[in-house]
């Protein structure tokens, strides 16, 4: 059931349930468990025999990663639209996916997965860098990689870019934030050749062997692009993120795992981003992405604390979520999507503003990976949050800037650098206490912007992802312009290399 359903079945608040996915080990008070322990006994023999048998309370007929397996390809309907879109784009007949992947999850050693992702974290961003400049070869005409020089130190990306798009200082509100769709049609048709169905029934099946959660939600893909200081501009078609999920995807893991065993072949890569040209052209494949931002919160003085300052708000992901995982990144982060307004939502401001209320203030509503909504305006201001509609109330409580634009090697995907900025100390003194990341964060850190040493040792943190810190860095050299006597940081400086 999705949230709304289970919550209305058992006449309690959506909240609470939500809250239960987001700490599955919360033990829950008496009262609570009485009305659970009611459900239970009113369900069907069979509902009560596959919830013993996911629970281990009862033997199964198989093991249980794939009796696990084998309930969630039934009764998840997207991973059902997964298998279905394997079965149609390698052209095999309809179950054949279901099948493939079925005989894998029996297969796969949760252990050796695990072990693989302790190799992963191995490979640092320069490796990562370093790897993309030889594949890719040096820039193409205005275009190279984003480079930060931090004080002294050199740090690296992989963010394709080029000086027009940077340090746009673009406010995410009309009529600077021109992005529209040109088409809500489906996508082109896609086929997939046997190694790239093949990568894409084993990224399903450690899916479900690993219990991460997939949700085949419409995401925005860029056609095009009019980007320049003050101004975003370009347009957006849709697509369905189970495409992306089981290709553009699975680039990162190819080039990580490459790069561990020292090799070269990278043959997803030679298919779907070739060469730079590939890259640039965004209309002829598929160009996934997303939105994040540095946020920056001001707080008064405190004998404690210290002067005034700005709190700076770092994630390290949860090792649940598809990308970055277990890599620091600024928050919020979001794919770029719509809710249910095709043509408004293609906005950056509204994918922004509606990330701030998931993973900052905790309105599990809006998360797509929790289960279905059907209200017809989630983000419309009855509903929002209280601190999100007290920084509504007035506009000089809330600065949102686009800082910088750019296409990352590591799957092709746009990257929109923004900046949060929430300008009156109030906030904190009122709001401080129910600011709180959601699932995809494994941890939250904070940061003052008086604290050069610290800032300055974070910013050449190997555990960064490639766009966090692309947007990090973009960040605060906005915010050393805007922030005054709060923000004491070193000097960053940006160039494109050659």
């Amino acid at each position: 059931m999705s949230n709304e359903k289970f919550a209305t079945k058992l006449g309690i608040g959506v909240r609470t349930v939500a809250s239960w996915r987001q700490k599955p080990d919360l033990r829950q008070q008496s009262d609570m468990q009485q009305i659970l322990d009611t459900v239970f006994e009113q369900a069907t023999d069979a509902e009560r025999a596959r919830f013993a048998e996911l629970t281990g309370e009862a033997p199964a007929a198989d093991s249980s990663a794939t009796t696990a397996a084998d309930a969630r390809m039934a009764a998840d309907p997207h991973i059902g639209a997964a298998l279905e879109w394997i079965d149609r784009h390698a052209r095999w007949a309809p179950g054949t996916a279901r099948r493939a992947v079925a005989s894998r999850v029996g297969a796969i050693d949760s252990q050796a997965l695990r072990d693989r992702a302790t190799r992963r974290g191995w490979v640092s961003r320069r490796d990562v860098a370093d790897a993309l400049t030889t594949y890719y070869g040096g820039r193409v005409g205005d275009h190279g990689l984003y480079t930060g020089n931090v004080g002294a130190n050199t740090v690296n990306t992989s963010v394709l870019t080029c000086a027009d798009w940077l340090d746009l200082d673009c406010e995410l509100r009309p009529p600077h934030d021109r992005l529209g769709v040109a088409s809500a049609r489906p996508e082109p048709d896609f086929e997939l050749d046997a190694h790239a169905a093949d990568r894409a029934v084993q990224r399903l099946a450690e899916t479900l062997s690993m219990n991460t959660r997939l949700a085949d939600s419409p995401i925005y893909r860029l056609l095009s692009t009019d980007i320049r200081e003050h101004q975003l501009g370009g347009s957006f078609g849709v697509a369905n993120f189970v495409h992306y999920a089981l290709t553009m995807d699975l680039l990162e893991a190819e080039l990580v795992d490459a790069i561990a065993a020292g090799s070269s072949s990278m043959p997803l890569r030679d298919d779907y981003l070739p060469d730079l040209q590939a890259v640039l052209h965004v209309g002829d494949r598929l160009c996934a992405g997303g939105v994040l931002a540095l946020t920056a919160i001001a707080r008064p003085a405190d004998p404690y604390r210290g002067e005034a300052d700005y709190l700076l708000l770092v994630q390290e992901r949860s090792g649940h979520v598809l990308n970055a995982a277990r890599r620091l990144a600024v928050i919020p982060k979001g794919f770029h999507q719509p809710l249910t307004d095709v043509r408004r939502d293609a906005q950056v401001g509204a994918t922004l503003r509606r990330e701030m209320e998931e993973e900052l203030f905790g309105r599990p509503d809006i998360d797509n990976t929790l289960g279905d909504s059907l209200t017809a305006d989630p983000m419309h201001p009855t509903r929002l949050s209280e601190p999100m509609r007290w920084l509504m109330e007035k506009p000089e409580r809330l600065r949102m800037e686009c800082t910088g634009f750019g296409l990352n090697l590591v799957s092709g995907n746009y990257e929109f650098a923004s900046l949060i900025v929430i300008e009156d100390e109030e906030f904190w003194t009122r709001y401080g206490g129910v600011v709180e990341a959601n699932w995809e964060s494994a941890t939250l850190h904070q940061y003052s912007t008086q604290d050069e040493e610290l800032v300055t040792e974070l910013l050449g943190d190997t555990a960064w992802s490639n766009e966090g810190l692309f947007a990090m860095l973009q960040g605060l050299r906005r915010l050393a312009e805007v922030g005054g006597a709060r923000v004491k940081l070193p000097p960053i400086e940006w160039e494109i290399s050659r």
